[in-house]
């Protein structure tokens, strides 16, 4: 049987965790300047 305690604990933590995401400055802005050509950024596309 599952513990309920385990079961709770786990939900808490991710809510704490979605809450702090919610409410984090940093996401709510806009400022910065859209990059001119996505491929220029490399990463994985990047051949």
């Amino acid at each position: 049987m599952i513990d309920n305690f385990s079961l709770g604990l786990t939900h808490a933590l991710l809510l704490l965790a979605a809450w702090r995401l919610v409410f984090r400055a940093d996401l709510d802005r806009e400022d910065k300047p859209a990059p001119a050509d996505p491929e220029a950024q490399g990463g994985w596309g990047q051949r």
